[in-house]
């Protein structure tokens, strides 16, 4: 039953999370927790936000601290794979305090930092090991790390992982780990392309959870969706964020430049903003984070790719400032708010050019998002924009430039 799954936990962990001020499991928890226990694979269906993290740290943990795993120099009993280095970052910061009654130390790789204090904590011995596909191969093959000892190892957010094309390092990965192993796989969707990589994953029979994304999430965000001109776009935000309700906002853009951009006109008309993005150094990604988080700055304004590492309370407001080109990452940017229990919005600001990206999303989510019509910037052409208007131009390749020709010597 879901009240008992934590209980059947170490003492010592069971202490960590209370002081977490964990009380009841998540659906996630309540069905994977035992058989992760009983050394069962398994393939969970669940976007972020959902207590998945746990779901899968306890347990293993919890394993570990059983069987009194030894800890030796650059051979890990338990790898955990993601795809970016803030979800690296965060899972190893939710590790260490769930560990931190147990004698079992865990690391953290990634790339874009100097490897060289990873090396080290590798040296002094790690019990899990939380990694980014890049720099984990690198340290492999640099042989700081062997894969042998691995017991078990969790393949997190699989979906992101095909999206940023890591199939090949996954591979490769998976060629370098024990045959017998448990073996935990995560993603928020399953296509048929990561159902494709499941199998490959996952070689027995596995036990199969799987949480509705549209409603422990979706349920409790109020959506809404403000009609305006493109013109009046960056008009109609500001609008927006002098509400008083939103004190802590993250902002999606479409683009890595057009992150950059809006941060800096937000900070200059008196939001001050920060850009999260692939392309910042992760010293910088962290610099945002901590003043997100802090409340130093009041808006967030991120891409994709970069969102799935955000996990920070209280965030009251998600602004689609582009839809996204995928129905499905319109669920993952909303849950961003609404974590924990508690209550969130989500703001899209649609231009006619949108009409069509917010159909396909009302599709996904099977049902209409109210629309807020009174506001200054209403635009009634964006609202009823059908056909060619209510589709987004594609962007064009760049145009390849052809080298030049060599001249051809005479003989």
């Amino acid at each position: 039953m879901a009240k008992d799954v934590f209980a059947l936990l170490h003492p010592a962990l069971r202490k960590a999370i209370a002081a977490l001020g964990y009380k009841t499991p998540t659906p996630i928890q309540a069905q994977a927790i035992a058989p992760i226990l009983d050394g069962r694979d398994l393939m969970g269906c669940a976007q972020t936000g959902t207590g998945k993290t746990a779901a899968f740290c306890l347990p293993l943990l919890h394993r570990l601290a059983a069987a009194h795993a030894t800890v030796r120099p650059g051979r890990p009993r338990v790898l955990i794979l993601v795809p970016t280095r803030e979800l690296a970052a965060q899972i190893g910061d939710n590790l260490a305090a769930y560990a931190k009654g147990l004698a079992l130390p865990t690391a953290v790789i990634f790339g874009g930092v100097s490897a060289n204090p990873q090396i080290e904590a590798l040296r002094r011995g790690v019990a899990v090991l939380v990694a980014t596909p890049g720099r984990l191969l690198d340290l492999t093959l640099q042989r700081h790390l062997s894969l042998d000892a691995v017991d078990a190892v969790v393949l997190d957010e699989a979906d992101r992982m095909l999206d940023m094309g890591f199939l090949p390092d996954i591979r490769r990965i998976l060629e370098r780990l024990p045959a017998k192993r448990q073996s935990l796989f995560f993603s928020a969707t399953l296509s048929p392309e990561v159902s494709a990589l499941a199998k490959t994953f996952i070689r027995g029979k596995a036990v199969t959870v799987r949480v509705d994304p549209g409603e422990p999430t979706v349920e409790r965000i109020r959506q809404r969706v403000l009609f305006v001109d493109k013109e009046n776009k960056y008009a109609l935000l500001k609008w927006v964020l002098d509400s008083p309700k939103c004190f802590r906002v993250i902002v999606f853009p479409r683009m890595k430049h057009g992150a950059d951009r809006l941060a800096k006109q937000l900070t200059r008309d008196g939001f001050p903003a920060a850009a999260l993005h692939s392309d910042k150094s992760q010293g910088a990604r962290q610099r945002a984070l901590e003043a997100f988080r802090s409340g130093k700055i009041q808006v967030l304004v991120a891409t994709d790719i970069a969102s799935r590492g955000i996990d920070v309370d209280d965030v009251t407001h998600v602004i689609n400032y582009d839809l996204p080109d995928e129905p499905e990452t319109y669920v993952h940017r909303i849950g961003r708010t609404a974590r924990a229990g508690a209550e969130g919005e989500a703001i899209s600001l649609v231009c006619a050019h949108d009409r069509q990206a917010l159909r396909d999303i009302e599709r996904l989510i099977a049902k209409p998002i109210p629309q807020q019509l009174d506001h200054p910037l209403h635009s009634e052409r964006a609202r009823t924009a059908m056909g060619a208007d209510a589709v987004r131009p594609k962007r064009q390749p760049l145009p390849q430039r052809q080298a030049p020709r060599r001249p051809t010597r005479r003989r």
